[in-house]
């Protein structure tokens, strides 16, 4: 496995980048704006295909780079589904797997520092964000904080882990790298409380002065996702109650972008080809199988996904080769289901 742990100086932050083998598929978790040119081109060195970024929460001593690797490599961004985010292209709830090639990591909901922070577990190791820190834990006093949230999430679902499970946090600004559940439970002095109500005392007597990046990063960090708007502008766009007159009509091909876990939690439009987003340059080249369906029989192909990001890129790249009649359902599930749009699961 190709594993790599990246700090950012000025937030002290950490990122991940982990794919499975070099050439393949990669994953990056926590990426910061500023280091956006170091990831890619470290993607480049090992010759890597950026697939998903996630975020472990909104974030609020740094902007997050999300946005840009969207935009730069067409990558899904990847948060909770409690995120304030106003769109990504999946999110997650416990329960859920993050997959790439030759990689799945098991999605917990930790919340306490904020109410969508998220630890993602990869086998012998957890991405821990902010909720468990190495020999700390996350401040709880903004954001919808709670520190006895944040107790439940670390007593009884992250120290429940194996002891020798190793700890990547999001943070640290004391030169610590990584740890493990055994040492936390041991040496960390946050987790020497006896009761939530002992550490809601201890979390809400810090004292502590607001991140420096707080009254820019929250706010930009709330607004990360692609301009659907842009594709509208080109006459590439649907919406929901558009394509549900569309529904069924023999030249028109309605395509589910997600995943299979999306689909079968949230449901599939009646009669929609399945051809997930990852596929999506081999499916729409020549020869691939959208491609050849829309040549072949002239059918319109409208594409959707959760919320319309993904979509929205296929719709570009599909009239970048040449599909001139490809468009999207603007907003995706989300829209149509508060459209009232049938689904089947």
């Amino acid at each position: 496995m190709i594993f790599r742990q990246l700090f950012d100086s000025a937030s002290g932050t950490y990122t991940y980048l982990l794919a499975s083998r070099r050439g393949g598929e990669a994953l990056i978790i926590d990426p910061v704006l500023e280091r956006v040119e170091r990831y890619l081109q470290l993607i480049r060195e090992l010759d890597l295909r950026l697939v998903k970024a996630a975020d472990t929460h909104l974030h609020a001593d740094h902007v997050t780079g999300l946005g840009a690797l969207r935009d730069r490599t067409h990558c899904i961004t990847v948060m909770g589904e409690q995120t304030h985010a106003d769109v990504v292209s999946m999110r997650v709830t416990e329960g859920d797997r993050i997959e790439i090639e030759g990689l799945r990591l098991d999605v917990l909901y930790t919340p306490g520092h904020t109410d969508d922070s998220y630890s993602f577990v990869l086998g012998d190791r957890a991405f821990t964000g902010d909720t468990l820190l190495i020999r700390g834990t996350g401040r709880t006093d903004f954001q919808n904080g709670d520190p006895r949230a944040q107790y439940d999430s670390i007593f009884n679902k992250l120290l429940r882990l194996p002891d020798e499970t190793l700890i990547y946090p999001a943070h640290d600004y004391k030169g610590d790298t990584v740890s493990t559940i055994g040492e936390e439970k041991l040496f960390n002095p946050r987790l020497k409380v006896k009761s939530a109500d002992e550490y809601a005392d201890l979390m809400n007597n810090l004292n502590l002065p607001n991140p420096k990046m707080m009254d820019v990063a929250v706010p930009a960090n709330m607004q990360v996702g692609l301009r659907q708007e842009e594709i509208a502008r080109k006459g590439w766009a649907l919406s929901a109650a558009e394509a549900m007159s569309l529904r069924g009509r023999p030249d028109v091909v309605i395509v589910d972008l997600r995943e299979k876990n999306e689909r079968e939690r949230h449901g599939t439009i009646p009669g929609s080809l399945h051809a997930p987003y990852p596929d999506l340059k081999e499916n729409i080249g020549t020869g691939g199988m959208l491609h050849e369906l829309a040549v072949s029989t002239g059918k319109r192909i409208v594409f959707y996904c959760a919320f319309g990001e993904r979509s929205a890129m296929a719709v570009q790249a599909a009239q970048d080769a040449g599909l001139t009649t490809a468009c999207h359902i603007q907003g995706g599930v989300d829209a149509w289901k508060k459209a009232n749009g049938p689904l089947t699961r």
